[in-house]
C-alpha cells in the first residue's frame, strides 16, 4: 500500500474509532488539513475501496473501515497508550490476586474501557461484567445484533473454555474470522500467573473498538497483578 493511502486510513480508522460515523473525503480534507486536493484524495479512497480496505454503508454516506482494515491497523501502527495515572488510581487495589479483588478489578477495567470484560480464575472459574457498555456501542443498536451479543454471552464459558489453552502470556488481539466472539467483536486478551496459578482475563467490544487503549489497559493490569 502507497503512504499516502496508509496514511489516509490510518486517519478513518481513528476518526471511526472515535465517532461510529462514516467518513467523507471532504471531512478528510477540512479537517486535518491534507496537502492533497480534494480530487486526490477522492481517489485514493476508491483505490483502498477496491483493495476491500473500506466499504460506503450507504450511496449518499462517506467510507468505514472493514475488517481487512483493522487487521492492516493492528500489524502497521498499533501502539499501546497506557493509562493516565488519574485513570490508575481509580482501580481497586488488585495486586494481591485474590478473587474477590480481581472481580472488582474488572469491574473498574470494563468501566475505564466502557466496554465488556471476562475475567477467568481457572478454566472452569469465569466472570463477566460490562455488557451494558458493549450493548450501548452504536453498532448493536439493532436488534439483530442483540441477539448476536446476547449469544456470545450464552456460549460464554464454551468460548473461554477454547481459548484458555491457546492463549499466552503475551496480549494478543481476537478480530474477524479468528475471534471466537463473533465476526462482529474485537478482543484483547492475556494470560497471567499469581502464585504459581494462571487465570486469563480480557476486554471486549465492537470491532470499532479503540485497540490502542484497550492493549495498553490489558498491559497494565497484567504486569501489575503478582
Amino acid at each position: 500500500m502507497e503512504l499516502r493511502q496508509q496514511e489516509l486510513l490510518k486517519i478513518i480508522i481513528k476518526e471511526y474509532i472515535k465517532t461510529a460515523e462514516p467518513i467523507s473525503s471532504g471531512f478528510l480534507v477540512e479537517k486535518f488539513r491534507l496537502p492533497y486536493s480534494p480530487a486526490t484524495v477522492r481517489n485514493e479512497l476508491v483505490k483502498l475501496e477496491e483493495e476491500g480496505y473500506i466499504h460506503q454503508p450507504h450511496t449518499s454516506a462517506g467510507r468505514i473501515p472493514t475488517i481487512k482494515a483493522y487487521q492492516f491497523y493492528i500489524r502497521n501502527f498499533l501502539s499501546p497508550k497506557q493509562p493516565a495515572a488519574k485513570d490508575t488510581k481509580n482501580f481497586s487495589d488488585f495486586r494481591g490476586g485474590e478473587e474477590i479483588s480481581l472481580k472488582q478489578a474488572a469491574k473498574d477495567l470494563a468501566d475505564l474501557a466502557g466496554l465488556a470484560v471476562f475475567w477467568a480464575f481457572s478454566r472452569n472459574d469465569l466472570y463477566y461484567t460490562g455488557i451494558s457498555n458493549l450493548l450501548s456501542q452504536p453498532e448493536f443498536a439493532p436488534a439483530s445484533k442483540v441477539i448476536d451479543v446476547s449469544h456470545v454471552i450464552d456460549q460464554m464459558e464454551d468460548i473461554i473454555n477454547e481459548l484458555y489453552p491457546q492463549t499466552t502470556v503475551e496480549p494478543q488481539i481476537l478480530i474477524g474470522d479468528d475471534n471466537p466472539f463473533g465476526a462482529f467483536c474485537g478482543a484483547v486478551i492475556t494470560k497471567y500467573r499469581t502464585n504459581s496459578e494462571y487465570g486469563m482475563f480480557g476486554i471486549i467490544g465492537p470491532v470499532r473498538m479503540d485497540y490502542d487503549r484497550c492493549l495498553g489497559l490489558v498491559e497494565y493490569i497484567k504486569n501489575n497483578l503478582k
